[in-house]
């Protein structure tokens, strides 16, 4: 028995009327990040004026609290004179808005600091009426209501149809296995959909084999090869949609749209013609999710341990010839969705290192060659003479790795070691030794190399 915080999604079947309650909803959690974030900017930007005309830091206007609990106090004390509409709508649309701008200015000032690790965040941006529609709901009534398991309930809006049932996540509900934390409705690729975020005690058989071990080397040629000599093809689901999708760019482009200039009105005609482009690419998007899911599933509940590559995806979809395949493939969501589902059947995932050579190494005899160009397919080894495809080659080294303590490299000519660190290469110049001409050692340590989640 697991304890996990799991979401169980569904799509809504609105009415006309349930449909306007929804949007204004969305736009009152807008209005009140936006509310916010006006103020804290505005006492920022004062600060820094005061700050460049040289008063002291004591007699700075007083800076001020963006903590949700504090944004919330500030927006009841004036909600009445800026927003007298505010009943309209639950509260939980405005304290929404103002927590996700609370999470938003701590993310922005860790990583100022330093205290967040991994890119730079930027400083929060006012949404627009064109930003993506969602609204949060944490108290109040809401969660599964109305007969025949196909409805559900929100507060302020009622009781709305789902177009699938709901039976999964009732029968945990009457069980006492779920408890229900928060509701979040949002319209994407031209649905509404609400999303319960459950507390959820799942129980879930082991691995069937939980003492085998399968390595996954993912590729755009082949979504995945294992480390068993399977292949998953690359269903390439954006590709097969490219025709049309291109057909029905150019009908639009060709129709009458919305212009911010001249404030045109869409025609009829182009909303139409778009609202196809966006089922189109909600087809490809679910698509790919459910192959996902089917392939994650498997190979969680079938193998003990999973040995994937930390591979820098958001680093590849900066190369232009190769963005769109590999956004195709859906890299990391695969990844995501193989280490939460291992857990739930008591396996692991060990994530190789960004740097270990595993398409370079060969399996046989854990030889390393100095180059192997992207357009050789098979992996042919100078040492013993092993030739095999090289993207199982790459499966192979990565399950290996959980058994090894470390691995070796032997060839590195004329390329310089593969292996040899920096602090090698400071104590072989410590010892009088030539750079490079040290024998290839053991790598440093086996955690260097491997990460278990």
């Amino acid at each position: 028995m697991t304890a996990t915080i799991q979401a169980y999604q569904f799509a809504l079947d609105p009415t006309p009327e349930q449909e306007d309650m929804l949007r204004s909803h969305c736009g009152a959690q807008r209005y009140a990040w936006n509310w916010g974030l006006a103020r804290v900017k505005a006492n920022l930007g004062q600060r820094e004026a005061e700050k460049s005309y040289g008063i002291a830091g004591d007699d700075l206007t007083p800076a001020l609290s963006w903590s949700a609990y504090s944004l919330r106090k500030a927006w009841n004390e004036v909600k009445g004179e800026i927003a007298p509409w505010w009943a309209e709508n639950s509260k939980e649309a405005y304290a929404a808005g103002l927590a996700n701008l609370a999470v938003a200015l701590g993310n922005w000032n860790d990583s100022r600091s330093g205290k967040r690790k991994g890119p730079r965040i930027r400083f929060p941006r006012f949404k627009g009426k064109r930003a993506g529609l969602s609204c949060r709901f944490t108290t109040g009534a809401f969660g599964l209501a109305g007969p025949g398991r196909r409805h559900v309930q929100l507060p302020r809006i009622g009781v709305i149809r789902t177009f699938e049932s709901t039976r999964k996540l009732a029968r945990h509900a009457r069980r006492g296995t779920a408890r229900i934390r928060s509701a979040t409705v949002s319209y994407r690729r031209g649905r509404w959909r609400v999303s319960f975020s459950v507390e959820i005690t799942r129980q879930d058989l082991p691995a069937a084999r939980p003492g085998a071990v399968v390595g996954i080397d993912l590729g755009i040629k082949c979504l995945a090869v294992l480390s068993t000599g399977e292949v998953v093809p690359n269903p390439r689901r954006l590709e097969a949609a490219q025709r049309e999708l291109r057909r029905l760019q150019r009908q639009a482009a060709r129709r009458d749209g919305p212009d911010k200039r001249t404030r045109a009105v869409p025609s009829a005609r182009w909303r139409k013609t778009r609202a196809r482009i966006t089922r189109l690419h909600a087809r490809v998007a679910s698509a790919r999710s459910d192959g996902l899911h089917k392939l994650s599933t498997r190979l969680a509940s079938a193998y003990g341990t999973i040995v994937i590559e930390d591979l820098n995806v958001s680093g590849m979809l900066k190369n232009r010839t190769l963005a769109r395949h590999v956004a195709d493939l859906g890299m990391g969501e695969l990844r995501r969705q193989v280490s939460y589902k291992t857990a739930w059947h008591s396996g692991r995932v060990v994530v190789a290192n960004r740097w270990y050579p595993s398409s370079k190494t060969c399996s046989g005899c854990g030889a390393v060659k100095a180059k192997l160009r992207l357009s050789e397919r098979m992996f042919r080894c100078d040492q013993c003479g092993l030739a095999l495809d090289r993207d199982l080659n790459a499966a192979l080294n990565l399950a290996a790795l959980v058994s090894s303590r470390s691995w070796r490299a032997t060839v590195n000519e004329p390329d310089g070691n593969p292996c040899k660190t920096s602090a090698a290469l400071a104590a072989g110049t410590a010892t009088g030794r030539p750079a490079g001409s040290t024998p290839c050692r053991e790598a440093t340590a086996h955690d260097t190399l491997l990460r278990v989640s």
